[in-house]
């Protein structure tokens, strides 16, 4: 059975969210023939997420040694061989329809290899809050979102939490860039740099904003650090392009 690949990087503090995120994938309905399989993969090996992990013949659990979240997703990429990856944080929620969406994009168009949806921010009261810049629906040409990403004080207009790509793809990109943030946005770059992509408007994702979030942390701002994962980021991104290698599924 044709599957989906919907993985999850997850570390203690993020783990108890988890059961959250499995009902937003449990509610998913596909075409008949397609299934998902989650792979739960832990950055690190510690008694605290086994517990919070569902059981579900479709889930997998694994540890590791930690080495941030792009560690943790390339490494669950050994454990399966579906057709597309799905990216899910631990504290996020997929919409209904979402997974669907993305499968019908890339399904029905070879000359893309990944595709995103508008995001809304999870508040703590519940409320959401949406992206002004969200671009129409429709193709995202290559270079598109490196040009934005780079007007715009390094803010793509696309989020990467919503990742939907090609498994062949991703794994000749090298899966997740080696940084210690930011390591989506890079991998987001870098297929914009050689593959078509695809954005729904309709919002795909909730992108959970809590004290534990990692992004929210004082060191992800650190102006060194940011300048440093920004300006290799967008190197790898231009030096991909600069290849003149053109992605196809055909």
């Amino acid at each position: 059975m044709p599957h989906i690949l919907v993985v999850t990087a997850v570390h203690p503090p993020s783990a108890e969210l988890l059961g959250d995120a499995y009902k937003s994938l449990y509610a998913q309905e596909l075409p008949e023939g397609w299934e998902w399989h989650w792979v739960v993969q832990e950055d690190g090996r510690t008694d605290a997420v086994r517990p919070c992990v569902p059981d579900d013949e479709r889930v997998t659990f694994l540890q590791g040694r930690p080495g941030g979240p792009g560690v943790a997703r390339t490494i669950a990429l050994a454990h399966t061989e579906a057709a597309y990856v799905k990216v899910l944080d631990a504290d996020d929620l997929l919409t209904a329809g979402a997974l669907a969406r993305d499968l019908a994009a890339l399904e029905s168009d070879p000359t893309l290899g990944w595709a995103t949806s508008r995001a809304l921010d999870l508040l703590p009261d519940g409320s959401t809050v949406g992206f002004a810049d969200d671009p129409d629906e429709g193709p995202v040409e290559r270079g598109t979102v490196l040009d934005f990403w780079r007007a715009n004080d390094f803010r793509a207009q696309v989020h990467p939490a919503t990742l939907f790509v090609r498994r062949d793809l991703l794994l000749a990109l090298g899966g997740w860039m080696a940084l210690p943030a930011s390591e989506d946005t890079g991998l987001l770059l870098a297929l914009n740099g050689v593959s078509r992509g695809w954005f729904t408007r309709e919002p795909g994702l909730l992108y959970r904003k809590w004290e534990g979030q990692v992004t929210g942390q004082a060191a992800h701002a650190d102006p060194a650090e940011r300048a440093a994962r920004m300006a290799v980021v967008e190197e790898r991104a231009r030096a991909l392009a600069s290849l003149g290698w053109s992605y196809s599924a055909s």
